[in-house]
């Protein structure tokens, strides 16, 4: 502030000053927040440690490495590895089996909690309602290796499927482990029955916050439950649909390894052999560590883009989308 001929003007702060400001009011923050980012810290160590400093090893993409030569020192090759991603028939293959198992499982698998949170919603019996919701999540706390097991008990040729089979429609034995025909239906159900409950939590907590007064006066204009359902409840749930649905774009080509792994079979491997487990066994087993991360690499990219894609589509269609 400065006097000119008796007037006084008002004069912009220098821009070291506001910087400084700035930086004095960030570390005030800080300091009066100290417990909450003490807090914070674990999981933001876990980030860094294990999420981000791994990203500099993507740098083997681009070599032919060498464990015992080094990053440093192993040959560049520039985009050699992406290149035979599309000219290798087997990768192409491959990529197919992600396509499709991961297409399938958006078709069937994610459409089944929204069903299971509606039905639960219109339960009016809360003590009955508990108990249902309990046994539906139970079988998320399982690992794959228990749910595969359970599955190779219950579907194996002398399983008790097949015993049942037999007695009330006299079927042979159906080898269902090892018919190709079978795989991916089995995947599909797999995580149904093991995730399908655990992910209707979030579309609950989105109906718990639906005003009762829409229903109450959709009563009164005679509307029946299913006009209910179709014109309150599935409405309220679309942002969350559109949201969920965006982010499981973003892991089309991330199948699960786990849960192929373990149910693939040499009988199986030509449908069931995905990115996932095709990086494994090129890369960790026949130690093609450059190969292998060209392929996680372009996963992540191809993943990346879809979820930018799919997130401008939503809001040009009126909705929030991710970010």
């Amino acid at each position: 502030m400065k006097t000119t001929n008796g007037t006084t003007v008002q004069t912009a702060p220098a821009p070291k000053l506001i910087v400084a400001r700035k930086g004095r009011k960030l570390k005030d923050r800080l300091w009066r927040e100290r417990y909450l980012f003490l807090l914070l810290m674990p999981g933001l160590l876990y980030f860094i440690i294990y999420r981000y400093v791994p990203m500099l090893g993507n740098i083997i993409a681009f070599q032919d490495y060498s464990p015992f030569r080094g990053f440093l020192n192993s040959d560049w090759v520039g985009l050699k590895h992406f290149k035979t991603i599309f000219s290798d028939q087997e990768v192409i293959r491959v990529l197919w089996n992600t396509l499709l198992l991961s297409l399938l499982q958006i078709a069937f698998a994610f459409p089944v909690p929204i069903i299971l949170a509606i039905m639960l919603n219109e339960i009016k019996n809360e003590q009955f309602k508990r108990i249902v919701q309990s046994i539906i999540y139970l079988p998320h706390f399982l690992s794959w290796v228990v749910v595969i097991g359970i599955v190779t008990i219950f579907l194996k040729t002398e399983g008790m499927v097949n015993r049942i089979l037999d007695p009330l429609f006299g079927m042979e034995p159906i080898s269902f482990l090892q018919q190709p025909g079978w795989f991916m239906p089995l995947i599909i159900l797999e995580v149904i029955w093991k995730e399908a409950g655990w992910g209707t939590i979030i579309f609950l907590a989105t109906l718990s916050g639906i005003n009762p007064a829409l229903y109450e006066a959709a009563v009164v204009d005679g509307a029946n439950r299913w006009r209910q359902i179709w014109h309150i409840t599935l409405p309220a749930l679309r942002s969350t649909i559109i949201i969920l649905f965006i982010l499981r774009l973003g892991t089309v080509l991330d199948s699960g390894f786990e849960q192929v792994f373990l149910m693939l079979n040499p009988f199986t491997m030509d449908v069931g052999n995905v990115l996932d487990t095709f990086v494994y066994f090129k890369g960790i087993q026949k130690a093609d560590f450059s190969f292998g991360t060209a392929v996680g690499l372009f996963k992540s990219v191809i993943g990346l883009i879809l979820i930018l894609v799919a997130n401008r589509v939503a809001k040009k269609f009126g909705d929030e989308g991710v970010f």
